[in-house]
């Protein structure tokens, strides 16, 4: 796929954004999603690995995933336990028209009903005539689908299994 040039890019950065809530604990999703390397949760067919042995909580450590005959490469660029959030880019060659991909992925406690906030946003840069669409894409195609994905995991896991 050819990345268009520099200067067809909008000069400020575009941003896709999603968020749930989810019915269980704070804790037991973070310890779904905490590891880098484990998408399973995600609902996507597909194989995940870290590169040159590095641990899924490792800032640098680089995910590739190959589903069918694509393969994306994203690196992790902060990891917090304690925010239970992580932060990664997408690596060159990006396989989307896109630059400067920077997404994140954070949980919170609502405090109210013991339930958790998940929400996921990413900004990058792009053409001005596709911004809509890889906005919307990321939002719906992405992190909605993922996040579904997500509540659906969590719904099959055996309460007993998740942390407390």
């Amino acid at each position: 796929m050819r990345i268009p040039p520099r200067e067809r890019y909008v000069s400020g950065m575009a941003k896709s954004y999603y968020s749930v809530v989810l019915a269980h604990p704070h804790e037991a999703v973070w310890a779904v999603l905490r590891s880098f390397d484990h998408y399973a949760w995600a609902g996507v067919e597909s194989e995940t690995v870290l590169e040159d042995g590095k641990a899924g909580d490792q800032v640098s450590a680089i995910r590739r995933v190959t589903s069918g005959e694509s393969t994306i490469r994203q690196i992790l660029l902060a990891h917090s336990d304690r925010e239970r959030s992580y932060t990664y880019a997408l690596c060159e060659p990006s396989p989307f028209p896109i630059r400067n991909y920077v997404a994140t992925l954070r949980v919170s406690p609502v405090v109210e009903s013991h339930a958790s906030f998940v929400e996921w946003w990413a900004t990058f840069d792009c053409a001005p005539d596709e911004h809509d669409h890889w906005v919307r894409y990321f939002e719906t195609d992405g992190f909605a689908k993922w996040l579904g994905a997500l509540r659906r995991f969590m719904a099959r896991a055996p309460a007993a299994s998740l942390p407390r």
